[in-house]
């Protein structure tokens, strides 16, 4: 047995002590996968297809299977799935029967980060057990990797400051304040790759003119990467699609080092409004299109172009240069 599985066998026993009604020992789980790495991308390929979204499957409804089929139409090479991905625990039942015939049909192709809803689980267990070796140290939940050209660094923003999970959340990984484990962690992993693309992704956005708010929380995290170079952030949390252009530190536009935020959070679940309390940065925001992101990273760059269900509106594209 692989790491990756003797991991997930650990967490489904503490999983079923914690919630035993969920019994999840006895629903088929997809195999684990041995690390984040994935295997079916070439080292160093010129070019890779990413489709990116969160906030995904609505028990209750939803749209997640045409955003699934949507998925599908981009033929990615990679799926990376922004948090929230069940609803309205992440519990086993849920992701195995409502994640796992949409965008689950990916699994295979798909790395994560942590949302709110996941952690409706004590310490997120069910998630970590779906994902397994895939989504990093059990229970810590950031990790990195290489795709093609590209690095790419997936954190946890779950450090408080959501009315609908416990409060020491966080106690679980160490928080994302300045002198937590996880941003010690960030900085040495960047300091690591110094040059190249890099994409970083988590689930609360920093800055959000959506009825859920920006997340102050991540303000280090989000520190972090600008001052590092990273290229673009992807975030979910917000039941819509916010693009914004290159920001700095302060939420300011910096076109010369600033980086650029998408908000994908259209993956299924029902959408949200704007707020007006909100300062709108953004250059592109619309809340009537369900839908993914499609990502084609470069050697040098990227193109994104949302893809939206049959039928919804939106169409938003455009080409961008690394910073490094």
């Amino acid at each position: 047995m692989s790491r990756a599985s003797l991991m997930r066998s650990a967490v489904l026993v503490v999983l079923a002590a914690l919630t035993p009604t969920c019994a999840p020992d006895s629903r088929p789980l997809p195999p684990c996968d041995a690390s984040p790495a994935l295997p079916n991308v070439a080292p160093g390929a010129p070019v890779v297809t990413v489709a990116a979204v969160g906030d995904v499957a609505d028990c209750g409804g939803g749209s997640q299977m045409a955003v699934a089929t949507a998925i599908e139409g981009i033929g990615p090479d990679a799926v990376f799935a922004l948090g929230d991905l069940a609803y309205p625990n992440a519990s086993i039942d849920e992701l195995v029967d409502c994640y796992g015939p949409s965008l689950g049909r990916f699994r295979s192709i798909t790395r994560a980060v942590p949302g709110n809803h996941e952690y409706h689980t004590p310490h997120a267990g069910a998630y970590y057990a779906y994902f397994c070796g895939s989504s990093g140290e059990t229970f810590k939940g950031f990790y990195s990797f290489d795709i093609g050209k590209w690095h790419v660094v997936a954190l946890n923003s779950n450090c408080g400051g959501d009315l609908d999970v416990v409060s020491d959340v966080a106690d679980d990984f160490g928080g994302c304040g300045d002198g937590s484990p996880q941003a010690a962690w960030l900085r040495a992993d960047l300091d690591a790759h110094p040059t190249g693309c890099t994409l970083a992704m988590w689930h609360h956005p920093r800055f959000s003119g959506s009825s859920e708010g920006s997340s102050p929380m991540v303000d280090a995290l989000w520190r972090i990467v600008v001052e590092h170079g990273v290229d673009l952030v992807l975030n979910g949390h917000a039941h819509n699609y916010q693009r914004f252009p290159p920001l700095g530190v302060d939420g300011l536009r910096d076109d010369a080092n600033g980086t650029r935020n998408i908000v994908v959070g259209t993956g299924g679940v029902k959408l949200a409004s704007f707020s007006s309390s909100e300062p709108n940065r953004s250059e592109v925001r619309e809340n009537d299109s369900h839908g993914a992101l499609r990502l084609e990273l470069r050697e040098h760059g990227y193109a994104w172009a949302f893809v939206p269900v049959n039928g919804d509106p939106l169409h938003d594209e455009g080409v961008a240069t690394c910073r490094h």
